[in-house]
């Protein structure tokens, strides 16, 4: 209950930072409390593991603010992209919904994962027809990544979830990490998929 009440706040906070200028050191001790209670710290390495945690995602908010708008994303070279049916909006009856990815090839491409640049955004679809942010998500192709690294990639201190060959998207075996900065996700801050995103507004690709 209390890792859900954290998450629900650092959205909720994560939101007032649109339209506003606020200073990082502001932000650092409105989230420092909730981030921490969201990672579960109880021993010494653990809360430390949270306070780098929370700095991190503070930095993710502050660097994808901007993204609200969906032509700001694409001028920062982000792009609508569908899955290999055509289908944009991504989602799971049952579970939840992802939503419409927006991808930056270069990002996929460099075999990183920072903080700051995440590989893709996520919007829902509202009925008004506009997209609103709801999450960030972090990719790495696994073959890229387990050439020159030991483990899956990490963040946050989440491991990243494995996609295999043969999936919808049609792409070779990856790494991702959804980050639900954007809205709040009851499944969870790290989960794949939240039931409160709804893909009946969105469009063709």
């Amino acid at each position: 209950m209390k890792a859900i009440i954290a998450q629900y706040r650092l959205t909720s906070l994560a939101k007032f930072v649109i339209g506003i200028v606020a200073l990082p050191v502001t932000l650092t001790l409105l989230l420092a409390g909730p981030v921490a209670a969201a990672s579960g710290s109880h021993s010494n390495t653990t809360r430390n593991r949270g306070h780098d945690s929370h700095d991190s995602l503070i930095s993710v908010i502050l660097a994808t603010a901007r993204y609200h708008s969906v032509t700001v994303a694409q001028a920062h070279q982000y792009a609508r992209f569908p899955d290999a049916a055509g289908i944009a909006c991504i989602d799971n009856p049952g579970v939840g919904a992802m939503g419409i990815h927006y991808v930056n090839g270069d990002l996929v491409g460099s075999g990183q994962v920072v903080p700051t640049k995440p590989q893709a955004l996520v919007y829902e679809p509202e009925k008004n027809g506009r997209l609103r942010l709801v999450a960030v998500e972090y990719i790495a192709f696994q073959q890229q990544w387990d050439a020159t690294h030991h483990a899956p990639p990490m963040l946050f201190g989440q491991h990243f979830m494995l996609t295999p060959d043969g999936n919808r998207f049609g792409i070779p075996a990856f790494y991702s990490l959804h980050v639900w900065i954007w809205k709040f996700n009851p499944s969870g801050l790290f989960s794949m998929w939240n039931p409160l995103v709804h893909c009946g507004a969105a469009t063709s690709a």
